[in-house]
C-alpha cells in the first residue's frame, strides 16, 4: 500500500515524508530475502540483533537517560526514521517500565494501525507475554503478545492461501500485479491482526479467502490500470451471488485501510 500512496499526486509532502519513513522500516522488518538458505539467513538475522542489543548497551552504559530519550523519539509527532530507529532499539531496552509505556501508547487514536503492530512485535521480541486489550479500527482487540507473527510466514496458512489463489491467476501472465498484491496484503494483514476481519479469515469456510482474494486481486488491478473488469476478476475466484456482499465488505475494508494511509 504504501508503494501506491508515493506514487499518488497531489498530496501534503509532509505525508511522503512519513510514508517513506515507515516503508523503510516495514522493509527492514519484512525484509524480500534473496537467500535460498533459511538458516543461512536466520543466522544473518541473529548476527545483526546482537549487534544491535550491544549497540544499546553500550548507549546505555554512557547515558543511563537513554531508555528515556528513546521513548521520546519513538512517540514523537511526524513519524520519522528516527522515530522507527528508536522503536527498534527499544526491543533491547531491559525495564520493565518500557512495557507500561508501550502498552499506554498502543490505545492512542491517532495511531497508525501499522505502528501499531510494530509496536505488539516490539513487545513479543522484549518478551512479552499475556493478553492485551486496545482499540484497533474502531473495535476493541484481545491479542496474546508472544502469538504476535514477526515475519510473514508466521502468520496462519489461511493468509498465505489468500496470496497463493491470487499467485495461480497473475504469478505467470502478470507478476507485477501479484508483487504489489503481496505487499499490500501483508501490511493489511497487519493494519488488521486481531481485529474481526482477520479472526474471520482463520474461522470461517474456504470460500471466505477467495473473497478477499478476489477483493484483493480487484484493488491491485484498479490502482494499476489494468484491464480486467470487476466483473472479470469476480469469476476468476467463484465470487457467486451469494458471497456478493461478503465480497463488497472485504473491498471496502481493504479501500478504508489504504485511506488511513492517505489521511495519516
Amino acid at each position: 500500500m504504501l508503494q501506491f500512496l508515493l506514487h499518488c499526486q497531489g498530496q501534503d509532502p509532509k505525508h511522503y515524508e512519513e510514508w517513506q519513513a515507515l516503508l523503510e522500516w516495514l522493509m527492514s522488518a519484512f525484509p524480500k530475502s534473496l537467500h535460498t538458505d533459511e538458516q543461512e539467513l536466520a543466522e544473518e538475522e541473529e548476527g545483526e540483533e546482537q549487534l544491535a542489543r550491544r549497540h544499546v548497551e553500550a548507549k546505555i552504559a554512557e547515558d543511563k537517560n537513554y531508555p528515556k530519550k528513546l521513548l521520546q523519539a519513538v512517540m514523537e509527532r511526524p513519524m520519522s526514521e528516527k522515530s522507527f530507529l528508536a522503536l527498534e532499539q527499544l526491543a533491547f531496552v531491559d525495564l520493565s517500565e518500557i512495557d507500561d509505556a508501550l502498552h499506554i501508547w498502543l490505545n492512542r487514536s491517532d495511531l497508525h494501525p501499522l505502528l501499531q503492530y510494530r509496536v505488539l512485535q516490539i513487545l513479543n521480541r522484549r518478551g512479552s507475554q499475556g493478553l492485551i486489550k486496545f482499540q484497533r479500527g474502531g473495535e476493541e482487540v484481545e491479542i496474546e503478545l508472544d502469538q504476535v507473527p514477526l515475519k510473514p510466514t508466521d502468520f496462519p496458512s489461511q493468509i498465505q492461501d489468500v496470496l497463493e489463489r491470487i499467485e495461480q491467476h497473475t504469478g505467470i501472465h502478470n507478476p507485477t500485479l501479484f508483487y504489489f498484491a503481496q505487499e499490500l496484503w501483508y501490511q493489511f494483514i497487519m493494519g488488521v491482526y486481531g481485529t474481526m476481519n482477520y479472526r474471520s479469515m482463520l474461522s470461517e469456510e474456504d470460500s471466505i479467502l477467495d473473497v478477499w482474494a478476489a477483493a484483493l486481486h480487484t484493488i491491485v488491478a484498479e490502482t494499476l490500470q489494468d484491464d480486467q473488469s470487476d466483473e472479470e476478476i469476480r469469476n476468476l475466484y467463484g465470487i457467486t451471488d451469494s458471497l456478493r456482499l461478503r465480497y463488497e465488505q472485504a473491498y471496502r475494508s481493504m479501500k478504508q485501510f489504504i485511506s488511513i494511509g492517505i489521511k495519516s
